[in-house]
C-alpha cells in the first residue's frame, strides 16, 4: 500500500524569536511533529523558510534586508546554519534529511522538472526527509517566486501529494485582519474557491517573512484545484497536532481537494511551464479543443507569435485575444509560419515524418483550470 505523501511549508515567522533570530525550541518543537508523522507511515516533504532570517545578524545587520542582494548574502550565509539545525535535531530522533535547494526554472523546464521529482522519490523511498527551500542566492527577481507558499504548491503537486500544510503564526483565515477587527470570524473550511476570499485574507506581511495570507491562499488554490487537501494555521501545541489535523481536528482553515486531479504532465503544463509563444486560431479550432476533446491542427491556426521550438509550451487564444489555454507545441515557430492554415495532406507532403497535431489532446489543458 503507497505510503500518503505530506507536504509541509513553516514560514519565517513560526521559526524566529521576537528578535528575528532562530528559535531553537520552536524549530525542535516542529521536526518532533515531523518525525511523529513519519512515525505513523506518512511521507513527508518539508519546505522551510528561515534561511534569510538566520543568516542576517551574521551579516551585521539589525533587521531584514530590503534590497535582492542583501537578502540573497543573508540567505548564502543562513540557508547552512538552517540546515544545520533542522539535521542536528533530526538526528536525535534518528532521522536523515536532506538539502533540497529549488528555483522556478526547474519546474519550468520538463526534464529538470522530471529530475526534480526522481531525486525526491528516492529520497523519500529511502526514507529521508527533503528539506526544500528556493535558492536564494542565485534567483533573480525575474525567476524568483519570492515565498515558498508557491513553491510548496508546485512540490504538492509534483509528487501528487495527499496534503499541503502550511504553518503559519496565524490560526487560520479570517474574514478579515483580526489585528484590526475584533469581531472578524474564522473560516474553517472553504468547500471551493471563491474570489472574495482573496480580499478577506490580509495584506499584512511578517516582518521577518516574504509572504502573507493572500499568498497562502493562491498556494492552497493551486494545490486544491490538483486534488490535494490543504490546511492553513499555527502549530499546535501539542506535537501530536500535525495528526490531528489530519483527522480534521485542526483549529485552522482546510480547504478541500477538488474532485478533478490532474495528470503530472496537466500539471506542469497548467502550474509550472512558462509559455515561449502565442497561437491564435479560428473559431472552428476553438470549439473543437473545448467542446469536441479534439487536437489542434495546422488548418485551424491563423496566427502564430513568438519564437519557440518544437516541445515548448503556447498560449492559444481565439477571435477577440480570448484565452483557450496552453498545450505542448509540436511544431516550432518556423515551421507554423509556413504551414498554419495548411490542411494535414499539404503539410505530409512538405514534411512527411511529422505529427499531424500542432498541440495533441493529451498535452492541452484548457484556461479554465489554469490556476
Amino acid at each position: 500500500m503507497k505510503k500518503k505523501t505530506l507536504i509541509v511549508k513553516i514560514g519565517t515567522s513560526s521559526l524566529t524569536d521576537d528578535s528575528g533570530k532562530l528559535d531553537q525550541n520552536q524549530l525542535s518543537h516542529h521536526v518532533e511533529s515531523i518525525h511523529r508523522l513519519k512515525h505513523s507511515g506518512y511521507q513527508v516533504v518539508l519546505v522551510s523558510s528561515g534561511a534569510v532570517a538566520a543568516g542576517f545578524h551574521e551579516l551585521g545587520f539589525t533587521c531584514r534586508p530590503q534590497t535582492l542582494v542583501g537578502k540573497q548574502a543573508a540567505a548564502a550565509v543562513g540557508q547552512g546554519h538552517l540546515v544545520q539545525r533542522y539535521r542536528e535535531e533530526f538526528a536525535r530522533r534518528n532521522e536523515s534529511c536532506a538539502q533540497v535547494l529549488l528555483t522556478r526554472s526547474d519546474f519550468e523546464h520538463r526534464s529538470r522538472y522530471l529530475n526534480a521529482l526522481n531525486t525526491l522519490n528516492c529520497l523519500l523511498n529511502q526514507g529521508i526527509i527533503p528539506i526544500i527551500n528556493e535558492n536564494d542566492s542565485v534567483a533573480v527577481d525575474e525567476i524568483r517566486w519570492g515565498d515558498n507558499d508557491t513553491l510548496a504548491a508546485l512540490v504538492a503537486g509534483l509528487l501528487q501529494a495527499d496534503w499541503l500544510i502550511l504553518i503559519t503564526n496565524t490560526d487560520g483565515l479570517y474574514t478579515a485582519n483580526p489585528l484590526d477587527h475584533p469581531r472578524a470570524k474564522k473560516i474553517e473550511r472553504i468547500k471551493q474557491w471563491d474570489q472574495s476570499l482573496f480580499h478577506m485574507a490580509s495584506t499584512g506581511k511578517s516582518p521577518l517573512g516574504s509572504g502573507g495570507m493572500q499568498s497562502k491562499l493562491l498556494a492552497a488554490k493551486k494545490a486544491s484545484e490538483t486534488g490535494i487537501r490543504v490546511y492553513i494555521g499555527s502549530a499546535g501545541t501539542h506535537p501530536d497536532w500535525m495528526l490531528h489535523v489530519l483527522i480534521d481536528k485542526g483549529s485552522g482553515t482546510y480547504m478541500d481537494a477538488q474532485p478533478r486531479r490532474f495528470s503530472r504532465k496537466e500539471q506542469w503544463i497548467a502550474a509550472c511551464s512558462r509559455p515561449q509563444g502565442l497561437l491564435t486560431v479560428d473559431e472552428g479550432a476553438a470549439q473543437a479543443l473545448l467542446s469536441g476533446g479534439k487536437s489542434l491542427l495546422p488548418c485551424g491556426i491563423t496566427e502564430v507569435t513568438g519564437t519557440f521550438e518544437a516541445g515548448e509550451i503556447v498560449e492559444v487564444i481565439r477571435p477577440g485575444n480570448l484565452p483557450l489555454g496552453r498545450g505542448l507545441c509540436r511544431y516550432s515557430a518556423t515551421l507554423l509560419h509556413q504551414v498554419k492554415g495548411w490542411h494535414t495532406q499539404e503539410v505530409t507532403r512538405l514534411s512527411p515524418h511529422h505529427p499531424e497535431e500542432v498541440i495533441h489532446r493529451n498535452d492541452w489543458v484548457p484556461a479554465s483550470v489554469i490556476p
